[in-house]
């Protein structure tokens, strides 16, 4: 008798728990079913300048590192740290009494010299002496002036002064010390008018022209914007970045040479743009691609994209005019995957709705 109970129970609870089992798939079949819902945009064509934006770096007009050119201990240093100094201002003196004792001592025998070719060229008109005689007497006098010409030049390489007028940096010795020409006195800078150093990629080089004018804002925080103009493009673009180097003149500024500044240069009017927001690009995705609704199902497309500005990225192939492009929902669809559009946006409504927080579902 027990046993057919306890028979009789376990086979309850089998199909109790079979019957449960079944209709499971059945719930989750339900939950899955359904289109995905998604806020889409359709694509048009626009006029839109194009701007560029890039780093770039300030560099000082003229900048120089002032090493001596001969090794000695300074006897004279003259480096008022943060002004400015004039050209030709004497900044050190090297010890050069050896120097000077050289030429002193080449003087006199170039004197003696001198004295002695004089009365050889008088003997020699007599035929008193030779004429090799005479030749050894001024080769003397030549040799003699060589010694003072390179004992003067030497004696100049004792004193270092300003190259240009500018702004003397940072002094990095003191009175007294033993320098050698790989030692740093100081940096001069030359800041009347700073340099803007910045990199583009070699295929907007066709609208860069020595001359022309870019923006450049220092200041991310005021957003202030101030003119610059090109004076020189490197010929050679970069192999490995395949960049080309510019360089613009911004006059009556004062940021700090090394500096980054933003460079926006105006690459023209595209007169048909299509401009999507960045959401609606499919994240971490090597090839770029945007979700299209066609016949109310998800159609995955390759995009190729130009331009990234603040929300919107421009779509240079992949997308046509009239084309209706997923934004929101992207992470739920799957490819021909039945989709429910319930929102049709502009592009600047998805904009308002990124600047406001607000999440779109």
């Amino acid at each position: 008798m027990n046993k057919q109970i306890n028979l009789g129970f376990s086979l309850f609870i089998f199909l109790f728990f079979f019957s449960a089992c079944k209709r499971k798939p059945d719930i989750a079949q339900k939950k899955t079913s359904g289109p995905t819902l998604v806020d889409a945009l359709i694509a048009s064509a626009r006029s839109m300048t194009n701007t560029v934006e890039v780093n770039g770096t300030v560099v000082a007009n003229e900048f120089v590192e002032l090493h001596p050119e001969a090794s000695g201990r300074i006897t004279y240093l003259n480096v008022p740290e943060g002004r400015r100094i004039e050209a030709g201002t004497v900044i050190v003196r090297i010890n050069d009494a050896d120097l000077q004792a050289q030429v002193e001592k080449s003087k006199v025998q170039l004197d003696l010299a001198q004295k002695t070719e004089e009365r050889n060229k008088q003997l020699l008109a007599v035929n008193g002496i030779n004429q090799s005689d005479y030749d050894a007497s001024l080769n003397a006098v030549s040799g003699f002036k060589a010694d003072i010409a390179y004992n003067q030049a030497l004696l100049d390489k004792t004193i270092l002064k300003a190259p240009f007028t500018g702004i003397i940096g940072l002094r990095q010795v003191s009175l007294g010390a033993y320098v050698s020409p790989s030692t740093l006195i100081a940096n001069l800078l030359q800041l009347d008018r700073l340099k803007i150093d910045f990199t583009l990629p070699e295929s907007y080089g066709a609208i860069l022209k020595v001359g022309g004018t870019v923006e450049v804002e220092m200041d991310a925080s005021s957003h202030t914007r101030k003119k610059a103009r090109i004076i020189a493009i490197e010929p050679q673009v970069n192999q490995s970045t395949r960049n080309l180097t510019v360089r613009a003149i911004l006059e009556n500024s004062n940021p700090n040479p090394g500096a980054f500044v933003k460079v926006y240069v105006n690459a023209g009017v595209d007169k048909n743009a299509i401009l999507v927001p960045t959401n609606s690009l499919i994240p971490d995705d090597k090839n770029n691609q945007v979700i299209l609704v066609k016949n109310g199902r998800a159609s995955f497309v390759n995009v190729t994209t130009g331009l990234v500005l603040a929300n919107n990225v421009v779509v240079t192939k992949g997308i046509n005019p009239g084309d209706t492009v997923v934004v929101t929902g992207v992470l739920f669809a799957r490819p021909k995957a039945e989709l429910n559009v319930r929102n049709i946006r502009t592009l600047e409504e998805f904009a308002a709705l990124n600047n406001n927080g607000a999440n779109v579902k």
